[in-house]
């Protein structure tokens, strides 16, 4: 199936786990994609290398999305290699779990400033080109702990409970151009982040999950390559859950 045959993504976050996923799978549906990474960009040439290998199109930059001029740089690099860009997938984020009686202020702005800010930065610089083009499709990568909070995380709680809020406000101040912004909430997903989880609470966790197992990084890919797709050109404003029922 090649739903996105010419169509050119921008992926956020890009070079590992979900990101990656969503690169590959966008690539396999016929995309061109530009890979960021936060940091080294090493992760992220081995993501190009593999979508190459798909017969796409793809570059990867190393990008500050918390950093204004950063992401300008970035999507200009990606205007100047394709000249459009039709999806945007606001992917990265970070981590700094503490209780709210030991979190410090940085650790606050750093989880705020990434996750929320950097996908505010990104959105911004796209829609103008994506108004030119009276197209566009906005994917934020949100997650269950945005609807159901969760102790230990007061500030990626914040973040991407936030990152609701933004999707369904840009996806009404853009409907009009035909740009369609929305998000999905992964839940319970093995990743180098919930890696870092003491076995016993990853069992507590799956024994939540109605369908009794975890996710996969391709099981949020295949809902962001649909949101992406013409298949959900009438969708916006919405929140798509992936999380085997945990949270329904």
């Amino acid at each position: 199936m090649n739903r996105l045959t010419d169509k050119t993504a921008l992926v956020t976050g890009g070079s590992r786990g979900i990101g990656e996923a969503i690169a590959l799978r966008l690539a396999r549906e016929g995309a061109n994609v530009a890979v960021c990474a936060s940091q080294s960009t090493e992760a992220a040439e081995a993501v190009v290398e593999k979508i190459r290998a798909q017969g796409r199109e793809a570059i990867a930059r190393q990008t500050d999305v918390s950093n204004a001029e950063s992401v300008e740089a970035l999507v200009t690099t990606v205007l100047d290699t394709w000249g459009k860009i039709d999806i945007l997938v606001n992917n990265a984020g970070i981590a700094r779990d503490n209780l709210l009686m030991r979190m410090k202020e940085d650790e606050w702005d750093a989880v705020l400033d990434v996750n929320l800010k950097g996908a505010y930065h990104c959105i911004k610089a796209v829609t103008r080109p994506m108004m030119r083009a009276r197209t566009g499709r906005i994917i934020n990568v949100s997650s269950v702990v945005g609807l159901m909070g969760n102790a230990g995380q007061i500030n990626y709680a914040a973040s991407k409970s936030g990152l609701i809020g933004l999707t369904k406000s840009v996806a009404r101040e853009l409907a009009s151009r035909n740009i369609t912004a929305n998000a999905i909430a992964p839940g319970f997903i093995p990743t180098d982040m919930t890696a870092k989880l003491n076995p016993k609470i990853q069992e507590q966790l799956i024994a939540q999950i109605p369908l009794g197992k975890l996710g996969s990084s391709e099981d949020v890919a295949a809902a962001a390559a649909f949101l992406a797709s013409d298949d959900a050109a009438y969708i916006t404003g919405q929140v798509l859950v992936v999380d085997g029922g945990m949270v329904m």
